[in-house]
């Protein structure tokens, strides 16, 4: 499925807003785990680090909580490492979700693929389509002893160091740093040239 590249880190509050732009983009996305943003002091070090490195999309809901988010990182980042994109008030409730937000306002995760990419156009976020080339896969990190394995939970302490990441990170999210940050040919030989 063809995708748009980004090179920016989007940030978005959870997991299904993750999802639903994962069909539309190719960036790394990472997410705030709503709240849990204000306490994590390792993954605002994160976010500080892809911000300076690469840029950062904060792409919240367009709630209070999605804003009250949104300026936690605005106050924590340089602004011209930031680049705010905002969805629309449109009123309903996810499919998934059997009662509306607090607020009636459907999230990032509701908004359709349409909205999403205007919102992007409006932010004049560098937008490429692209089709992807192989990507590194669960059964590729397994394969170097990653993932599943007895060894997998030190070898992977020892990739995310080497790839200057924060340990937290998940291996789904890890597969997306990677597929972002190299092609599938450049981590095999990174892997096989040795992870220490």
């Amino acid at each position: 499925m063809e995708k748009i590249k980004i090179s920016q880190a989007v940030i978005v509050e959870g997991k299904y807003d993750k999802i639903k732009l994962e069909n539309i983009i190719d960036a790394f996305i990472l997410e705030t785990n709503g709240f849990g943003i204000f306490k994590d002091k390792e993954k605002l070090s994160f976010i500080k680090k892809l911000a300076d490195e690469r840029g950062i999309i904060i792409l919240t809901d367009s709630d209070h909580a999605g804003f009250m988010i949104r300026n936690h990182l605005t106050s924590a980042i340089p602004k011209e490492k930031i680049t705010n994109v905002y969805i629309p008030d449109i009123m309903g409730k996810e499919k998934r979700k059997t009662v509306p937000s607090k607020e009636g306002k459907i999230g990032v995760e509701g908004m359709s693929k349409e909205i999403l990419l205007e919102a992007l156009n409006k932010a004049n976020i560098n937008c490429e389509s692209i089709e992807k080339g192989e990507e590194v896969t669960n059964y590729d990190l397994f394969e170097l002893g990653l993932s599943g394995t007895p060894n997998a939970k030190q070898n992977k302490k020892k990739l995310l160091k080497k790839l200057e990441l924060p340990e937290f990170l998940s291996t789904s999210s890890l597969l997306s740093c990677i597929n972002n940050m190299m092609t599938r040919e450049e981590f095999l030989k990174m892997a096989k040239d040795g992870i220490d």
